[in-house]
């Protein structure tokens, strides 16, 4: 992201973006304010756009709004326009499609048996191939979203039952997804063979709940049951959880940086307390790349369980040295290059009194492009840092995601053009250290990376990707999206 391109150039512009969250209950009676509380705890997952589709008993009824989800869906008014014991729902942060009204998800049609609502957290790695068949096929597109292909295939399909068609679907698609549909009959959830993308099953009051994270959950004070599993189905109806595992089964390969940075700390993913797990990164990094110095200091928010785990396997103090505005939004305007680089400062300013003379360990957990880090480190010197030491919870990102992560292009990643010295200058830091894999592993709870097969998917570090990349037949994914979303 250019810094004389973007508007919000501040200390979230260049980080990893968030996927998305999904959230979906059956048989509730206030089935849409349950999603809306849902997806206020999930809007870490994307803030770009939510939405909710709910079904009365005859009718469906749609909310689709760009935005934050207190901004449209905390006000009784669009709650009472989505009535109904059944509602799915969704938070956005695109990563295939612009960010307009036509991709904001929930998505629905109406099929042969009836409307069908989905929300997909994740990314097809076929999805633009399927894509271009379909359109060739005669298919009507109203979006530029990967999910409305699984619409598509849906509704071409010719099996006899919903269930059928929807599996016949899915059985065409790669990538990476969990998703929550909704029809005029059952709750459905599917995630993939690999288990990418979380998904949970939970239960408040004896309706179940299909929901990204554990937080979605605690936020409205529902049970969590389980984690549906790698390549499961599970359909949910007045009878009941029907579980189908329609895949030849696999070893699962979840998203390392669930527990790096997209889940929330307060989360358990597949059995594993997220705020736990980075702070055992931390303490690994500590274990792996010791320093002398005064204080470790985090890189609010993300990096904080890590730097308190560097600061107790180090015994270095922890201290809050940069301070974070929570109530500057994401679009401050930034009309000259001076005005810019002072934007930074809105979000985040330096505690000069626990810097000042001080040699630092800055603690965060990731490097991308780099140009967050460099001004980071400014920012300490500027408070008066005698040294700073910058160190990494995760190893460095060599590789672009097409799972649902927005990553740049391989060209524009620190770590792939630069080695450990030549990014140790460019941000200007008194040293530079990573996480290795295997640390990363340790952290979570293995003696040693399997050398046969990874027990997570972390490309990001290693260029394994788990699955077929179809789409990447010349171009980057980026390049086509861009193309299709102008032939549109």
């Amino acid at each position: 992201m250019d810094d004389a391109a973007t508007l919000t150039d501040d200390l979230d512009a260049d980080r990893l973006r968030e996927e998305c969250g999904v959230f979906g209950i059956h048989g509730h009676p206030d089935a849409a304010a349950i999603v809306a509380l849902g997806l206020h705890a999930l809007q870490h997952r994307g803030q770009e756009a939510a939405g909710i589709v709910a079904f009365d008993g005859r009718r469906f009824h749609s909310e689709r709004r760009l935005g934050l989800v207190g901004d449209h869906f905390s006000s009784a008014g669009t709650i009472a326009r989505l009535p109904g014991t059944s509602a799915v729902g969704h938070v956005r942060y695109s990563t295939t499609g612009e960010t307009i009204l036509r991709n904001v998800q929930p998505l629905f049609a109406e099929l042969e048996a009836g409307g069908f609502a989905v929300a997909h957290n994740g990314n097809l790695t076929n999805g633009l191939t399927l894509r271009r068949a379909l359109v060739r096929d005669g298919a009507i597109c109203q979006s530029t979203s990967d999910t409305e292909v699984i619409l598509h295939l849906v509704a071409r399909s010719r099996k006899p039952r919903f269930i059928e068609r929807f599996v016949e679907a899915l059985r065409q698609i790669e990538g990476a997804y969990s998703l929550v549909g909704l029809t005029n009959k059952k709750l459905v959830g599917a995630r993939d063979p690999l288990g990418i993308r979380p998904l949970v099953l939970g239960e408040l009051d004896g309706r179940h709940i299909l929901a990204s994270e554990t937080c979605a959950l605690d936020i409205i004070g529902a049970r969590f049951v389980r984690d549906i599993e790698n390549g499961e189905i599970v359909v949910i109806s007045d009878e009941g959880v029907e579980s189908l595992k329609p895949f030849p089964p696999q070893a699962m390969r979840p998203c390392i940086f669930e527990y790096i940075y997209f889940a929330r700390p307060d989360s358990i993913v597949h059995g594993r307390s997220v705020y736990e797990v980075r702070k055992n990164m931390g303490a690994e990094l500590a274990r792996e790349t010791a320093v002398a110095a005064d204080v470790v200091v985090p890189v609010p928010d993300s990096g904080v369980p890590a730097a308190l785990g560097y600061a107790q396997a180090s015994g270095i103090p922890f201290e809050l040295g940069i301070i974070r505005n929570h109530y500057v939004g994401r679009t401050f305007i930034q009309p000259t290059q001076s005005v810019r680089e002072l934007g930074v400062r809105l979000k985040h300013s330096a505690n000069s009194s626990v810097i000042a003379g001080k040699r630092i360990v800055l603690v965060d957990d990731s490097i991308v492009r780099g140009t967050t880090s460099l001004k980071i480190v400014q920012m300490m010197r500027d408070a008066g840092a005698r040294e700073v030491h910058f160190r990494i919870s995760s190893p460095p990102i060599t590789h672009p995601d097409y799972y649902g992560i927005d990553t740049p292009d391989r060209s524009k990643l620190l770590a792939a053009q630069k080695d450990l010295e030549g990014m140790r200058a460019y941000v200007g830091a008194d040293s530079l250290a990573f996480l290795s894999i295997d640390g990363i592993y340790r952290a979570m709870g293995y003696a040693r990376r399997n050398p046969v097969r990874p027990q997570f998917t972390d490309h990001c570090f290693t260029g394994d990707y788990p699955t077929k990349l179809t789409d990447l037949s010349g171009e980057p994914v980026k390049k086509q999206t861009s193309l299709l979303a102008e032939a549109s």
